[in-house]
């Protein structure tokens, strides 16, 4: 087997900045996106790095390629690929059931490529939705009067077997799998809304988290000269999903073939692992799934 494909859902349990490092806008530390999309990502890079820093019971050389402390990334590289963490479901306020999972034809389309790419069938297709319409689950505890409220965007309903298919494959398959977890597999089923594209895009770009922050002089206990500033966060509740990769390994004096690689990994993958920065004050935390491919 020359490469096995698997994918790894990662569901935020707090807020998660992954910083752009320099800003255009009135947020002074915001949050890295696609640039045709405008979608929220977790870059590979730093997800790959986050992968190796944390995983535990493993040779990670043979997994990710030397350490670069060690000045040998010239010798051979690693056996994975890591592909950035594109988001699936993302959390707007209602008018009706505190929250719903929202997604889009383009993000669903993503995912079903990937899963096409891991050999895997998911069972459900991708819905067109039309313009100011909104389609949820049978069970929708987010419909009012035939209504979705979003924040203050009111769509029409439309119950959708589509809908239905894919927030019981997301509960089956995606979300995390832990007891604790049992609410949320249960809530998207009954809380899930598929808008059209353009919708989705104007919720993922303005229905973030802004916090201010300032830092103080400990003499005057007023704010610092320069230091007020803003940064933006994915809200806890997000669904991303990355594309992980394994081949042979080509560390000289290991025999792992991409089977053996992709299950290494998998076995030294933590249940939860800490992306982004702000590690100190609880961002970052995230559950992860990982997906086998066939």
């Amino acid at each position: 087997m020359s490469m096995k494909v698997n994918l790894l859902f990662l569901y935020t349990e707090s807020s998660l900045h992954i910083g752009a490092g320099a800003s255009i806008a009135a947020v002074d530390l915001p949050i890295q996106r696609e640039r045709t999309t405008q979608h929220p990502i977790v870059p590979g890079s730093g997800l790959k790095g986050a992968l190796r820093g944390q995983s535990t019971n493993v040779d990670k050389d043979a997994i990710f390629g030397p350490d670069p402390e060690e000045r040998k990334a010239h010798e051979h590289a690693g056996a994975v690929t890591v592909g950035d963490a594109h988001v699936v479901l993302f959390p707007v306020r209602a008018l009706s059931g505190v929250f719903a999972y929202v997604t889009c034809p383009l993000a669903l389309a993503r995912l079903a490529r990937d899963l096409q790419l891991a050999g895997l069938t998911p069972g459900w297709t991708v819905p067109a939705v039309p313009k100011d319409q909104a389609l949820v689950t049978a069970r929708s505890a987010v419909t009012v009067n035939g209504k979705v409220v979003l924040e203050e965007f009111a769509f029409t309903a439309q119950p959708s077997n589509d809908a239905d298919a894919i927030a019981a494959w997301l509960a089956q398959n995606a979300l995390p799998t832990g007891a604790e977890y049992t609410f949320w597999r249960q809530k998207v089923q009954s809380s899930l809304v598929i808008l059209p594209d353009d919708d989705f895009r104007d919720f993922v770009q303005n229905s973030t988290e802004i916090s201010t922050h300032v830092r103080l002089d400990p003499n005057t206990k007023t704010v610092a000269s320069g230091a007020l500033w803003t940064e933006e966060a994915l809200p806890s509740d997000v669904l991303l999903c990355s594309l992980i990769i394994a081949r042979r390994s080509r560390k000289a004096d290991t025999e792992l073939d991409a089977k053996a690689v992709s299950d290494s990994l998998r076995a030294a993958l933590p249940a939860r692992l800490q992306l982004g920065g702000n590690e100190t004050t609880g961002q970052g935390l995230v559950v992860s799934r990982w997906v086998e491919g066939a």
